[in-house]
Order: C-alpha cells, then structure tokens, then sequence
C-alpha cells in the first residue's frame, strides 16, 4: 500500500512546525537538537513520524509507505526551513516494523553513518540505520531523562531495561555517584558506552549485560535460582543485594524469556515489585508504560496495590508527561511515566 497524494502534506507539515514556533527556540538554547517534528497521530497522518537528530531527518512510516512524491514532498519542506538536515525514509509498515525500503549507495552510506544528537547539553550516538529497528534515543521519554537530571546529583541510579542508556548517561552528567545500567543486549549497551564516551562524566557507568528479572532479584535480595522446577536457567551474572536512590524502570511492552514474562497490560506487577524492592527507603522509583490501551488510573491502581502486598508504602506520586513536540489533545499521552516516592 502506498501513499495517497503527496499534495496535502505540506500544510500539516507546516501547522506542526507552527505549533513548535514556542518549543524548538527554547530546546535549542538548553542545547537540544533532537526532537519530533511531525507526530503523524495527532497531526493528520497517522503512521507517519519525522524526528530531528542533530542533523538527520528521519522520516518513518508505521501504517502504509510513502510514495516518492511524498518523500520529494517532505523533503523539500524541512529542506527550507532546516537545509543542514540530511532526510533518511525508514519504511517500518511491514510485519514486526522492520525497516522495508532499500536505499541506494550513497543514501545508505548516509543512513549508516555514525552522528550525535545533543539533549540538555548530553551527547547521543545516533544512527539512522543500524543492526536494529528503532531509533537510539527514544524522543518521547525526553521529559523523563530531564527529570532525572534534576533527581541525581550525588544518588545511586539504577536504569532498568536500559537499550541504549539514554536516562543513565543522563544521570551520569547530572552528577550521580553511581550509576548502573542493566540491558540482556550487548549491542544496545555497546551504544550505551559509546554514548559514556562522547561526554564529560565524573563517574564512569556500569553495563551489565543480563535479563533484567535475574539482575533485579538478586539486587532486590530476593535471588536467582539456577535451576527452576527441575529446568536449568540459562548463565547469568551474579550480583550482590543493593538499593538504589533512584531506579528507572523502562520495560518493552512485551517480552518473554526463561527468566519471566514482561507484559504491560496484564502483569505490571511482576517487573514493578522488585524494581521496588531495589529502591531505598525514602528513595524515588520512576515507572513507565508505553501501552495506549492502559488506563492511567488503573495502572497506578495496580503498582499501589503490588506496593502494599510488598510491604512497601508509595508516599507520592507524580506524572510526568511527553514534552509539546509530542502533543496529547485528550491529555491522555501513550507513554505514562510515574514518578513514585517511596
């Protein structure tokens, strides 16, 4: 399926970029140049999401794929208003949203070509193809990384789900004393050093490549079995008991391994309890869900119930919500993040 004509395109572009007239001059000052341009959902064409990073322009399509008029379209539009970008069409309407479209040689070579992107004055490694499918810095969850950077000068932070540690490079140049990053993939968390490397930190971040229900039990105290119902458990790091000041918990919507199940919409629970158990007392937990269909209040409802039956008090809470580049007409944006103080 393609895209229907190209030709009212440019006005939904250019009521976008109007309704950031306020945001991007002030993003630019605080040394900011990564964020969406066009969020196809809420502005007039569902699928369809364009994000500055740094100097790419990257053009993605979730639903149905753009014919060539409409990426000449698209192109020529932030040609004029932003001409140091470099445009990239990633076409993700396939099965599984992997990125269909070929590229030719030197469109390619520039989809591949390493680049930094600056947030709040912390430097990104970005590309715009890569061994994966999404972006490395997700856009949306600027607002949580910016609180975290007020949260963490002199904390302990653990960062959950960690892909490419964007919140805890984020710590890191905020100024925690400690920072650990825990991922089961390699390659997000070879991003995640580079992104450590490519800026000033007064302490260097952990990675420690393992499942997250493994890593967070044993910090939590509650342990890691090697072997479950007679069934030996792939290997896996061993860590001692820890809490943490600050915990980030960012998990996928959906994902299963020998370890445990993450599902969003039906077992919160089961991530939260001990992403709680690794957070000190008088210490803050910060919980995502990026699931649309989850209502805000029945989610809170959930943690504060799995709070108590772990003897656990939430003393506060707080939402943070996506900044004006990810606009929520109903207020209810996909990405909840909840601030907790527990």
């Amino acid at each position: 399926m393609t895209s229907p004509s190209a030709l009212p395109l440019p006005p939904l572009l250019a009521a976008a970029l109007d309704a950031r007239s306020d945001l991007l001059p002030r993003l630019a000052a605080e040394q900011t140049d990564a964020y969406r341009l066009f969020h196809g959902t809420v502005e007039g064409m569902p699928g369809l999401t364009i994000d500055r990073y740094g100097n790419l322009l990257l053009v993605q399509t979730f639903h149905q794929s753009l014919d060539a008029a409409t990426q000449e379209a698209i192109a020529a539009f932030y040609q004029a208003h932003f001409p140091d970008l470099v445009p990239i069409y990633n076409d993700r309407s396939q099965g599984n949203s992997r990125i269909a479209n070929n590229l030719e040689a030197d469109e390619l070579a520039a989809a591949t070509q390493p680049r930094v992107a600056r947030e709040m004055g912390v430097s990104y490694a970005i590309q715009a193809r890569h061994g994966g499918q999404d972006p490395w810095l997700f856009l949306d969850l600027r607002a949580g990384r910016r609180r975290v950077m007020a949260e963490a000068a002199g904390k302990s932070v653990l960062n959950l789900f960690a892909y490419t540690c964007g919140v805890g490079t984020a710590a890191a140049v905020a100024g925690a004393r400690e920072v650990l990053n825990i991922d089961f993939a390699e390659s997000s968390l070879a991003v995640g050093k580079q992104n450590a490397r490519l800026n000033t930190l007064a302490t260097r971040p952990r990675f420690i490549k393992s499942d997250a229900f493994a890593a967070m039990r044993q910090l939590a105290g509650i342990g890691q079995p090697s072997v479950v119902r007679g069934r030996r458990l792939p290997p896996f790091p061993k860590l001692e008991p820890a809490q943490f000041d600050l915990v980030f918990l960012d998990p996928p919507r959906y994902a299963k391994s020998p370890f445990g199940v993450v599902d969003l919409i039906n077992d919160y629970s089961a991530l939260f309890k001990p992403a709680l158990l690794c957070t000190a007392e008088g210490g803050t937990l910060i919980c995502c869900n990026n699931v649309a269909q989850v209502e805000r209040d029945v989610w809170i409802d959930q943690l504060e119930r799995s709070a108590r039956k772990a003897g656990r008090s939430i003393r506060e809470i707080e939402w943070i919500t996506p900044e004006e580049d990810f606009p929520s007409p109903d207020g209810n944006p996909p990405l909840k993040i909840a601030l907790l103080r527990v």
